[in-house]
């Protein structure tokens, strides 16, 4: 049976700011299928964006054997396929399984894993990642708990260079360097878990394992730790003592070392210390047509990680160029359609489904971000609805279609600066100032 969206009800109470859920969590995967206007939808999970290129291709052939033959990138980067046909549940499963996509059923959902996209390839940061990443799907996919978390619980693996900071993921670590590791819980500033850099992985897990044993995680009533109703000192104290017990020394900081962000990479070619490069690039509002996807695999075949990396920001990386070879690389990016410019005016643009697909949505949003975004320094997104799908944190232009037009508002620092609704003929000019706001404008 195909299931709803990630759109389950939330109450507020008058004196009290955490949601409270009102059903359970109903986030498509591979597996649970949700209808949309267009056909089902599945969201395949993929851990720290790594892709080999087997794996690539295998979503390739499944995006054009059962569906529109592109691949729709999320904000926590993983890969959406969209208008599936009907009844092609077990079939896709088969393909995606075969390729290494889904090692274990149980969990699928639950892999929800942000990494350092350029971890290990520029000289920032403090080494790669990706052994923490294995590290922790492994331990995911073998707790017998962790299955029960919802879909939208999020880890994020930092490098050092801070770019995870502000994705408001659960569960956070980030490398300190000289063999340690620090662990935060929660959006925010929360107080910071020290570990030794091997036992970070086991630290997370049981973070999210002790986050499912809070009375309101048992009851439903909180998803993610944020909206866990009397904050999560209790929570850090339990995973002290777990730590203590599995024999892992501990502390706590009231922060992390190193810097607060150091936001996406920009498009274009990324020189690491050792003669090679990788090259970032960006999908047009989201969405890899198929020849776009296979210009990027067959790049990445010809690179000596055979990688594709996919990021939180809807872009991809590929590592292992060599450096003499990154301009003619991205020079057939480029012609492929694909973002290698960061002055491109759709660097940084997003956009949900929209119209078409979604019946929910009040207007064609993706050929309107299209042709109504100019160049800008804000990352704008626009939506269809007031449910905001897909929308980005940290500071930003939001775009939402209501009855009348358009709603531009400015977000910084979480608050919002200001807000305009106009029609459609007067967006454009409201989103280009919008998208020019300085830090000077923001809110006291």
């Amino acid at each position: 049976m195909l299931a709803a969206m990630c759109s389950a009800p939330v109450r507020s109470f008058a004196q009290d700011t955490k949601p409270i859920r009102d059903r359970g969590d109903a986030c498509p995967g591979a597996l649970r299928l949700h209808e949309a206007d267009d056909g089902a939808l599945a969201r395949v999970r993929v851990p720290g964006g790594i892709l080999s290129v087997p794996q690539a291709e295998a979503l390739a052939a499944a995006a054009r054997r059962f569906g529109d033959g592109d691949l729709h990138l999320t904000s926590r980067g993983n890969v959406q396929l969209r208008a599936l046909e009907a009844g092609c549940g077990g079939e896709l499963a088969g393909l995606l399984g075969a390729a290494g996509l889904l090692p274990s059923h149980l969990h699928e959902r639950v892999r929800n894993v942000v990494a350092s996209p350029l971890a290990g390839l520029d000289g920032r940061g403090h080494g790669d990642v990706r052994p923490w990443l294995r590290t922790l799907d492994g331990m995911l996919c073998g707790s017998e708990s962790a299955h029960a978390l919802s879909g939208r619980f999020l880890f994020a693996l930092d490098d050092g260079r801070g770019d995870m900071t502000d994705l408001g993921a659960d569960v956070t670590l980030t490398a300190g360097g000289e063999g340690t590791a620090w662990l935060r819980a929660g959006p925010g500033h929360a107080p910071a878990v020290q570990v030794p850099s091997s036992a970070a992985p086991l630290a997370a897990l049981l973070t999210a394992e002790a986050f499912l044993q809070t009375p309101a995680a048992r009851a439903g009533q909180a998803w993610r730790i944020g909206e866990l109703p009397d904050g999560i000192d209790e929570l850090t104290d339990t995973v002290l003592r777990r730590l203590d017990g599995s024999g892992v020394a501990a502390t706590t900081s009231p922060e992390p070392p190193g810097p607060r962000t150091s936001g996406p990479p920009p498009p274009g070619a990324v020189h690491g210390p050792h003669g090679d490069a990788a090259l970032s690039v960006l999908a047009p509002m989201g969405r890899i047509e198929a020849a776009q996807w296979d210009t990027l695999v067959s790049v990445a075949a010809r690179t000596g990680h055979r990688e594709l990396r996919l990021t939180p920001w809807r872009g991809l990386v590929l590592p292992g160029v060599p450096a003499d070879a990154a301009a003619e690389h991205l020079r057939v990016l480029a012609s492929a359609g694909l973002i290698t410019d960061p002055a491109s005016h759709l660097s940084g643009v997003g956009s949900c489904i929209g119209r078409p697909g979604c019946a929910k949505s009040l207007a064609d949003v993706r050929s309107d971000a299209a042709a109504l975004t100019g160049p800008g320094r804000l990352p704008v997104h626009w939506s269809g609805c007031e449910r905001r799908c897909g929308h980005p944190r940290g500071d930003r232009v939001e775009v939402v279609a209501v009855p009348e037009g358009y709603r531009v508002s400015v977000d910084l620092d979480g608050r919002t600066r200001s807000a305009t609704t106009t029609g459609r003929a007067a967006v454009a000019a409201h989103v280009a100032a919008a998208r020019t706001s300085s830090p000077e404008d923001r809110t006291p």
